[in-house]
């Protein structure tokens, strides 16, 4: 083949236009490029630029200096050229030899348009390995050799880079979307950046949420990511929260409306979960879009009411927990049940009290729910009461004992009450020490007032004070319940106020759940 004098054609340009299409010879072997002056006049007769011309084919053809890439250099090699169709089938026959020599499998690129010459898909290849993909990588998506790399692969990694995906993991970037570079930089990749630019995608961000979900480069703007942005705002998200949930969670763009968003959301509001709520969960936990409705959600609120979690109380639990829905919650269960009867001789009944009032339980390590019960049955309670505690206030499961330990010392020495009162109300661990049992309690030693824990414990501020004030003492009563299948009920909230009258039910309950 060395020996093989082959005629091709250069489209070379001058700054104003294109001057002509110059007949040239190039040997195939390493010679440089040369052009006879007296050929060419009989092409381009009465040129005097001819000389320019060639000189600038030679720098602009031939040139190896470093591209953005330094690593790389700019292919040697970057025009086509014009064969017949026996020489085109020649030259598909060799590089498709050479394909096959290297392990790569051609067979998908039988019906697309190849170089002209095994070198150039050699520097294709070449590069691609350099970028740190590997024969099976190219197996997995050949059509990639098709791309040029002055046209595409250069030009789309640089914008890339620019944007802010390291250059090394431009290969795993390009490992996994592979069609990113047949795209046009201008047309296709720009406009899907400035468009989650516009949803308040930080800069520094967009190369994150290109790395985790690069699918989004091949998306209409017009299509499936505007129409789930412009639900979920209707259903009560901020826009200005949408910029933070697509770092988050970037898949939901790719998600249809009608078929994956909307049927969870009215799955949900079904459960007793206002919109509102929603919008609050999936603006925290974007990734609660991406729970299969079927196979996860539908068979995990099974799964509660199966272990006794009462049908209108499914709602709360999933606002205290969202990531319950999403949970392999039946196995989880099992064996938080199993170890709440066998360690803390809480009964299946009680166990559904607890999730109730505290669904995190179910993700709890055992290990430390037992260091709080250990203190407690340490101080002399008996097992039965701490498990009374424990129902009562699940949270007690959670604290840290240093914590506790100061708060019962306190309770023993300074305010000397009994046992019994800590088994009744249990939330005694759970305040503050240094910021609201001890001041409290010296208000109340300071007008020789003893009342229940409860009642000067389970208040605010401003309610403490009216109480010290009052004439009266009230008499203990109930906290607030949370019931997301209505509203939202609390102590004295019989009568409502005139602006609670006039809103809806959902409102009320947002508002007041957000108080709370």
């Amino acid at each position: 083949m060395s020996s093989v004098i082959w005629k091709r054609y250069l489209l070379v340009y001058t700054n104003e236009h294109i001057t002509e299409l110059i007949s040239t010879k190039l040997w195939s072997g390493s010679s440089p490029l040369t052009l006879s002056l007296k050929t060419a006049k009989q092409w381009v007769p009465q040129r005097n630029t001819i000389p320019n011309i060639i000189s600038s084919v030679r720098v602009r053809a031939f040139s190896s200096q470093p591209s953005k890439f330094p690593e790389y250099e700019m292919p040697s090699v970057t025009w086509g050229v014009v064969q017949g169709r026996k020489e085109k089938l020649v030259s598909r026959v060799i590089i498709c030899d050479y394909l096959k020599g290297l392990g790569i499998i051609p067979d998908e690129l039988e019906q697309l348009e190849l170089p002209s010459t095994v070198e150039v898909m050699r520097e294709r290849v070449e590069f691609l390995q350099k970028l740190g993909l590997t024969i099976d990588d190219i197996n997995e998506y050949p059509l990639m050799l098709g791309c040029s790399m002055r046209k595409n692969m250069i030009p789309v990694l640089g914008y890339l880079e620019k944007i802010g995906i390291q250059r090394s993991k431009l290969g795993e970037f390009v490992k996994n979307y592979p069609q990113v570079l047949h795209a046009s930089v201008v047309v296709e990749l720009v406009p899907v950046v400035k468009f989650l630019r516009g949803l308040d995608v930080e800069k520094q961000d967009i190369g994150y949420v290109l790395m985790k979900y690069p699918e989004l480069l091949g998306f209409k703007l017009e299509g499936t990511m505007s129409t789930s942005v412009a639900y979920l705002v209707s259903i009560g998200i901020s826009p200005r929260d949408i910029g933070p949930m697509v770092t988050q969670y970037p898949y939901f763009l790719g998600m249809r409306v009608g078929t994956m968003i909307k049927p969870l959301v009215d799955y949900l509001v079904s459960l007793g979960l206002p919109k509102k709520i929603l919008a609050r969960m999936f603006e925290k936990r974007a990734y609660i879009l991406g729970y299969d409705l079927e196979e996860t959600i539908k068979p995990n609120v099974e799964c509660l009411l199966s272990f006794g979690i009462r049908r209108e109380s499914i709602a709360s639990v999933i606002a205290q927990y969202p990531q319950i829905i999403g949970l392999p919650l039946k196995a989880k269960l099992s064996s938080q049940q199993y170890f709440f009867n066998l360690k803390l001789k809480i009964d299946p009944e009680g166990f559904a009290h607890v999730i109730e009032r505290m669904p995190q339980i179910v993700s709890l390590n055992q290990h430390v729910i037992m260091k709080p019960v250990d203190f407690l049955l340490g101080r002399g309670i008996p097992t039965e009461d701490v498990a009374k505690m424990v129902v009562i206030c699940p949270q007690l499961v959670t604290l840290r004992v240093e914590l506790m330990k100061n708060s019962y010392y306190f309770f023993k020495s300074e305010m000397g009450r009994p046992i019994k009162e800590l088994v009744e109300f249990p939330d005694y661990f759970t305040y503050s020490l240094e910021s609201r049992i001890k001041p409290r309690y010296q208000r109340l030693k300071s007008k020789n007032i003893r009342n229940s824990l409860a009642w000067f414990l389970n208040c605010s501020d401003q309610r403490f004070e009216e109480r010290l004030q009052a004439d009266y003492f009230e008499s203990d009563g109930r906290g607030p319940s949370f019931c997301m299948g209505g509203k939202l009920e609390l102590p004295g909230s019989e009568l409502l106020s005139d602006d609670d009258k006039d809103q809806s039910d959902d409102e009320v309950l947002y508002r007041r759940t957000v108080s709370l």
